[in-house]
């Protein structure tokens, strides 16, 4: 077992944080060491008892995993991301930290769910209402960088008995992990006969295509991101760490993500795309717009006259809202090219100093990028509320986290799906352009659905793609 604080040596601590509170209920936040253990196969064993799961996966060997709820926030409106914020410095600001030394990768975390708009629309709710943003100080926390681990708990204390508790719980959920490390054994879902698919995406997907080139050919807007939505009936119910167990062995350059608000519905997928990490005050973005499919080579998007176009708008978009912040962004002069699986894209970091900058501030700007939803942004956000007829729900929005350093990532939410018991939904877009053609746009959306649905061993609409 790695070295670390004794049982002693943490209950001296509590004790003290106990001595020093400033509230009648204070919360402790108290974390120990541990050989490296994987969080996404462990955690079924962390969630036990719990129903919130969270999954944030990164190679090589980057990973988080969080159950259960200590603090939460479930808000909707255009201060969102204000709010949201505040919640988190106000949140973080009160936690008492009993082990302040512990590795910055364990830091505690407050998670964050947007949807990408900022209401859920009443015309299109048919499964309740999606909050405009989640955020959850997380009462079990596993971290791992490299072949290093750390468990964390996170809790409220109303007597000073409850410090002890808390102590004995985090030992022994460290103790019941380490025997079940190396024994968990992720199930890989496979084809199941019974699929069906109640609908072909294509019956709702063309006309609004077509009116979506004709806003972008008559100069209405200079983008529009439609996305497509297709249901799968399953013949069971799945759990979705199955799936993202395949993602990660076949899209390591994405950042797996799982977001299960309870045993019923969960949010997953396999981003490539970062909406903004800050780390030491330091900025970074994804610009990634353009997408091939990888077979056809580098020529295809390099010389893409339409998909150059369209990603240099949204580089474009992303740093002229930093230099409106007073930031100077940093870029290279041409894009690069990302593989992400089967699917290739075209790639524009944009770097920038932040260091007085609030990540969710930053965020609230940026949200959404042409890269999802097209510009100009208010009129496109309006067009996709007429022509798509589902809700987005999480799709395209940011998910992430906040760290008690002051550091955070968020990830744009796309290549995801919604599991619902048996239901599964994917979801997917295309960009469009003045020079757009429709039966391209159909093959780029019905590509990225059957690649997804590929690396599940799904087979959806294959004919059609």
């Amino acid at each position: 077992m790695t070295a670390g604080p004794t049982f002693r040596d943490i209950l001296t601590s509590i004790a003290r944080g106990w001595s020093i509170r400033k509230v009648d209920e204070p919360v402790f936040s108290l974390a120990i060491p541990m050989d490296g253990v994987d969080p996404l196969s462990q955690l079924p064993v962390l969630a036990e008892n719990e129903q919130f799961r969270f999954l944030w996966d990164r190679a090589p060997g980057r990973s988080l995993a969080a159950t259960g709820r200590c603090q939460h926030l479930d808000l909707s409106g255009a201060r969102r991301f204000e709010l949201a914020q505040r919640f988190c410095d106000a949140t973080l600001g009160r936690l008492i930290d009993v082990t302040p030394d512990a590795s910055s990768f364990c830091s505690p975390r407050i998670l964050l769910a947007f949807s990408f708009f900022e209401q859920t629309s009443e015309r299109k709710r048919t499964l309740g209402l999606i909050p405009g943003v989640q955020a959850v100080l997380p009462r079990w926390q596993l971290s791992r960088q490299g072949r290093h681990s750390c468990l964390r708990l996170t809790a409220v204390a109303t007597h000073q008995s409850e410090t002890r508790e808390l102590v004995e719980q985090l030992w022994l959920m460290r103790e019941h992990l380490a025997q079940r490390s190396g024994h968990q054994e992720i199930i890989y879902f496979t084809n199941d006969s019974n699929l069906s698919f109640p609908q072909q995406w294509q019956d709702c997907y063309r006309p609004a295509l077509l009116k979506g080139i004709d806003l972008v050919n008559n100069g209405i807007l200079d983008k529009l991101v439609l996305a497509v939505r297709q249901k799968i009936l399953l013949g069971k119910p799945l759990d979705p760490l199955a799936m993202l167990a395949r993602l990660r062995e076949q899209q390591r350059g994405s950042c797996r993500f799982l977001w299960q608000r309870n045993h019923d519905v969960a949010f997953f997928g396999a981003s490539p795309e970062r909406l903004l990490s800050l780390q030491k005050g330091q900025l970074k973005i994804d610009a990634l717009a353009g997408t091939a499919p990888l077979k056809a080579g580098d020529k295809s998007l390099l010389n893409s006259d339409k998909d150059l176009r369209e990603h240099e708008l949204v580089v474009d978009s992303i740093t002229n809202q930093l230099i409106q912040q007073g930031l100077q962004p940093r870029r290279t002069r041409r894009p690069q090219l990302a593989r992400h699986g089967q699917l290739v894209h075209l790639h524009t970091p944009i770097n920038a100093s932040a260091k007085s900058q609030l990540p969710l501030h930053l965020a609230g700007l940026l949200h959404p990028t042409p890269a999802v939803a097209g510009f100009p942004r208010r009129e496109a956000m309006s067009w996709l509320r007429t022509l798509e007829p589902f809700e987005r729900g999480s799709y395209a929005a940011p998910i992430g986290w906040i760290d008690k350093l002051g550091n955070a990532e968020l990830r744009v939410a796309i290549r995801s799906g919604t599991v619902r018991l048996n239901e599964l939904e994917l979801t997917a877009g295309a960009g469009l352009v003045r020079g757009s053609v429709a039966e391209k746009e159909l093959q780029e959306v019905g590509l990225k659905l059957a690649v997804l649905a590929d690396q599940l061993e799904l087979y959806v609409n294959r004919s059609n793609s």
